[in-house]
This record gives structure tokens, sequence and C-alpha cells, in this order.
């Protein structure tokens, strides 16, 4: 008789513990990544979840516990870690005076890749920046801004990559843009660890939701998983109106295709 033994998870968490002075901030955290995946982390503002991301990519030390990335402690080897990882905080960490283009070749350069030029270029395909890659950063949207810093990120194929709060302060389009980029990186085989305080973002991006409150996860699972833990919903007929959101994108996006129509103009300065 064989066995088979389940692969290793990406990040794998144990009994992870931090304060700050007499601040319990995470009071012993588990969980499990598997390769390949989307885990939505879900907690309200001071659950710690930046501070569980802040010690997965060996900014702080955890006070007790363990925690591995790609089967590497993050406290025993953080330079072999760091090298398997990319991080995106909650606000994009681009060079607004410097072009996309410009930006994505700088961090080519510091990860002394053979051609920061053509890696560049193949990430601005990759993620519709194409035509605005001569183009100041600070010219950008909140979402291209957004995609510029996930596509720096990337530089180098890390395997796993944490976003904390990636959509915070962007508008409904925005984030759309962000959820279709998150769901491409899954489909390509990185292990996204998602940070959110959004219920929707982890409904419609997340393989597993882990729920973060007061320092513990008190429950994980699949979305189904999830909603099983509630009674069984109600059959009622409902007459479903149209969202604010709804409308929104509905009026932005025909206003874009009328723009799109009309001749291209000079660049404001």
């Amino acid at each position: 008789m064989t066995t088979t033994q389940s692969p290793e998870p990406a990040i794998r968490v144990r009994g992870i513990e931090k304060s700050f002075q007499d601040v319990h901030v995470l009071r012993g955290v588990d969980l499990d990544v598997q390769a390949g995946s989307v885990f939505a982390l879900l907690g309200s503002n001071g659950a710690g979840k930046t501070t569980l991301v802040r010690i997965l990519s060996t900014l702080l030390k955890a006070d007790a516990g363990t925690a591995t990335v790609q089967g590497v402690d993050v406290a025993a080897d953080p330079a072999r870690v760091r090298g398997s990882i990319s991080l995106t905080g909650q606000f994009a960490a681009v060079d607004e005076i410097l072009s996309g283009r410009e930006n994505l070749v700088l961090v080519a350069r510091l990860r002394h890749l053979a051609d920061p030029g053509a890696v560049a270029d193949d990430l601005l395909v990759r993620f519709s920046l194409t035509d605005a890659g001569s183009r100041r950063a600070g010219t950008y949207s909140g979402g291209m801004r957004r995609r510029l810093d996930i596509a720096m990120s990337l530089i180098g194929d890390p395997p796993v990559i944490f976003l904390d709060e990636p959509t915070t302060g962007l508008d409904p389009q925005a984030r759309n843009e962000v959820w279709q980029t998150v769901k491409e990186l899954a489909q390509g085989g990185t292990t996204v660890l998602l940070t959110t305080q959004y219920l929707d973002e982890a409904e419609q991006l997340a393989d597993r939701i882990a729920i973060l409150h007061r320092g513990t996860i008190i429950q994980s699972g699949t979305l189904a998983e999830l909603k099983q833990l509630l009674p069984p919903a109600k059959v009622e007929y409902v007459e479903k109106q149209p969202s604010l959101e709804d409308v929104f994108l509905t009026l932005v996006g025909d206003a874009a295709e009328d723009d799109s129509n009309q001749p291209a103009g000079k660049e404001l300065r």
C-alpha cells in the first residue's frame, strides 16, 4: 500500500505571536496557503493583517511561533525568503517622476536581470500599460498606478506575492482592474496572499478565506464552507435593483467608449 503525501504549503504559519509593548496584535496565528492559490486574510482595521504580512516578508520578527515560505523559515533564513517573494503594500510604491517603463527598468536593474528593457516592455504589454509606458507615473490613474506597482513586484518571477490591501482608496473601476490582475496572477501559477477588509473582494478573488479577529484566526475555509456555517437561506422573490456601483461602471464605460472615438489631443502638462 502506498500513501500520497500532499505537497508542502507555499506558506505555513504556526503559533505566530506579536506584541507592541502591552498591545497584543497577534495571539497565535495558524494558517496554510497552498501553492498557486489566492488566499484572502479578511479582517477589520487593527486585526493584525499587515503585521502578519510584515513577519512573513521578513520585515518584522515574531515574538513566538514559526513561519515558512517555500519551505524556508522566515526567521532563520530571511535572505532566501526575500529571494522568493514580493510585497505590494497598501500604497503604490512607484516613482512618480519616472515614466512607467523607467520604473520597471529600475527594478529590473536592481534585481540584476540580464535585459531590463525587455523585461519592462514585456510587463507593459502584460498589464496593458504599453501606451502609457513613456508617460510619467504621476499622471497615471489610481488603477494604472496600482497595476504598475504589481508589475514591478513581479520582476524576477517570484513564486509568492503578498498584496496588502491592494485596492485601498481606489474607485470601483480601478478595483475591478486590480481584481482582474490578481486573477491572472493565480492563473499563471503565482501564490497570492491577499489582505483585505472588503468582503466582496475576498468573495471575488479567494480560493480560501481566513477571518482574522483580535489577533487570531477565528475561522477559515472556502467560501462555500464558510457559508455553511450559517442557517440555510430561505427562498424569496426579490426584485433586484441596480446598485450604485452598477450605475457608475455603466456610465463610466459609456463615457470611455465615446472618448475613444474622439481624435487624440495633446497631453496635459
